[in-house]
């Protein structure tokens, strides 16, 4: 199936991996097979891949450590027939996190600060999921299989990006929480309330309110702390414009 101009399987499965704070995550079961199905949170990796804080009491967890073959639903939570809304399932490996660990938690609490409260707890660790593939449905006719180059986010040459996340991360929310209630109004059309900035990456900058979540995705892709702060001035800018336009209207 190729893109439409008002469907692009691609970048409609960026923004569920991005904006999904719950799915249903299968797994098999140890010494049977059997298939079992678990409700977890998560957040992203800058590139889009899962992230998991999962106890090893847990049975989905000593289930990955005997095969790390897992699958993952997210869905849009669409208000009337959860069936019309967009929904992927991914379906790769999950895997102990062995490096970045800091990287992981601080994506993480920012998706999940409650979770502060336990993430130094001995039982539970980090994982990533590595995605194989994923399957897309997006209503009727609108189904398609996707590769994990067409929907994870590239981030060669991004390194000084991903230095600079964190500080950013932290400016925007305790200096510039006007500029993200204005992406999220104007640029994004959500409602106003206490937005704040949880990860950003080469393609966009992830938002939360709570339970909601938007992704502000870029017009062009940015590599460094410096284009990134120039692209965030200037959709500032064009979320400022759009207030003056409505006040003359």
């Amino acid at each position: 199936m190729q893109p439409t101009p008002d469907f692009d399987p691609a970048k409609l499965a960026k923004s569920l991996l991005r904006r999904s704070r719950q799915g249903a995550l299968a797994t098999l079961m140890a010494g049977s097979g059997d298939p079992y199905c678990s409700l977890v949170n998560l957040a992203s990796h800058p590139d889009g891949s899962p992230i998991l804080l999962i106890s090893r009491l847990a049975v989905h967890t000593r289930n990955i450590l005997a095969d790390s073959r897992v699958s993952l639903m997210l869905d849009e939570r669409a208000a009337g027939d959860p069936l019309e809304g967009a929904r992927i399932m991914l379906s790769g490996r999950a895997e102990q996190a062995a490096a970045n660990k800091d990287l992981l938690q601080r994506r993480y609490l920012s998706a999940h600060p409650s979770a502060e409260g336990f993430v130094s707890f001995k039982d539970f660790s980090f994982f990533l999921i590595r995605p194989t593939g994923t399957h897309l449905v997006a209503g009727f006719g609108r189904i398609i299989d996707l590769k994990p180059e067409q929907f994870l986010t590239d981030l060669t040459g991004a390194e000084d990006l991903l230095a600079a996340e964190e500080g950013a991360v932290e400016h925007m929310n305790a200096d510039h929480r006007d500029a993200m209630n204005l992406y999220a109004t104007k640029l994004l059309g959500g409602a106003a309330g206490d937005w704040r900035c949880t990860g950003c990456d080469p393609e966009g900058l992830d938002m939360q309110d709570g339970r909601t979540t938007l992704r502000l995705e870029f017009p062009e892709r940015v590599t460094d702390g410096t284009g990134l702060r120039k692209m965030l001035v200037r959709l500032a800018g064009e979320a400022r414009m759009k207030v003056d336009q409505s006040a003359t209207d």
